[in-house]
């Protein structure tokens, strides 16, 4: 085996909300069922802002966000039987879960009864924080591990490993496909996804974004129809019309108002986790029988099959690549809304 790397370069977080900087963090040996990876690219994910300036509640620092981590193995260690030296790889959201409970054993370790381990902010099963993708380097067990195939680019293919399992795992849970009316709140990192994904899957698409000033792009990516959410007369043309309404937006929303354009047993699905509490009128879901409904990423099973997918139908995510110490200058861009549609960063400037 070669020489093990025990500290590799990163950007982190040093104290909650402040500018990320470059540093070095530790990574563990190669054990028995790891593989290392050479990171290449690693996507921003607006989960990543809202970690690292302690939104989800307290982290752990110093922190080195980054859930979306597409790369090469550089090293396997002597049990591991998926993956060779060479092989294009991705990471996403989780890196272990206690892999014996109803949902692990389900392939749905992202409900891990236990919880399951995050790719950083999180300790591993030896204690130790768990560090994430804007880094050069970093060990995985195998089987939190996925092949990315070769029909997808390794910059495109990064976001995916967020933002295109957290909108296809419930796209497919709730049976988007020919015949189904899906809207899609919000046309951002996971929203433009979702809109790629479910016209793949033959549903016929709505876009609805507070204006239309994505329009074009809405329906470039495979909208059939975009509507403003911040004109009143678009919640009556629409009132009983979709099978699924998947939410994207990560601010609370008038969700009476959006209950309304369900049909009769129609879901709204989460995917979006605003930092505030929301409200709920409950008739708003007794009448119609309605389901309001969260969705979190995938389990590795879904995640593989996901990359799968994407790849027989072409699909990467619409990026904007930048170096590491842009990092915070795309922080604040994601918050303003001023991407189109995710921030990948190039890992050989890191």
């Amino acid at each position: 085996m070669t020489e093990q790397i025990t500290t590799v370069s990163a950007y982190a977080a040093p104290a909650p909300g402040a500018p990320l900087e470059r540093t070095t963090v530790p990574r563990r040996a190669v054990g028995e069922s790891d593989v290392m990876i050479d990171i290449k690219y690693a996507g921003i994910c607006h989960s990543d802002i809202h970690q690292a300036r302690d939104g989800w509640g307290e982290g752990i620092y110093p922190m080195v966000p980054g859930h979306e981590i597409a790369g090469v193995v550089t090293e396997v260690g002597p049990g591991v039987t998926k993956f060779s030296v060479g092989d294009r790889v991705g990471v996403g959201c989780m890196v272990d879960s206690c892999r014996a409970c109803e949902n692990c054993e389900a392939g749905l370790e992202q409900y891990c009864a236990q919880g399951n381990i995050g790719t950083y902010n999180a300790l591993d099963k030896n204690g130790e924080p768990t560090y994430g993708g804007y880094s050069s380097h970093i060990v995985v067990d195998e089987a939190f591990t996925v092949r990315i195939p070769d029909g997808l680019a390794l910059d495109v293919a990064a976001p995916l490993l967020c933002a295109g399992i957290t909108t296809y795992s419930p796209l497919a849970h709730w049976n988007a496909g020919p015949g189904k009316k899906v809207a899609v709140v919000g046309l951002g990192g996971l929203g433009h996804m979702a809109v790629k994904i479910a016209n793949a899957m033959g549903a016929e698409v709505t876009v609805l974004s507070q204006s239309l000033r994505k329009k074009d792009d809405g329906l470039k990516l495979g909208a059939e129809h975009y509507y403003a959410t911040s004109d009143d007369a678009t919640f009556e043309a629409l009132a009983s019309t979709f099978d699924l309404i998947l939410s994207t937006v990560s601010a609370p929303l008038p969700l009476d108002k959006y209950l309304g354009l369900l049909r009769t047993d129609g879901a709204f699905v989460n995917v979006g986790a605003p930092e505030e509490p929301v409200s709920l009128n409950l008739f708003s879901v007794i009448g119609g029988r309605k389901t309001l409904a969260g969705s979190g990423i995938g389990g590795i099973r879904e995640t593989q099959e996901m990359l799968d997918f994407c790849a027989v139908h072409g699909l990467g995510a619409e990026i904007e690549l930048i170096r590491a110490d842009q990092i915070n200058e795309a922080y604040e861009r994601v918050l303003a809304s001023d991407v189109r549609y995710r921030f990948v960063i190039d890992n050989a400037t890191i």
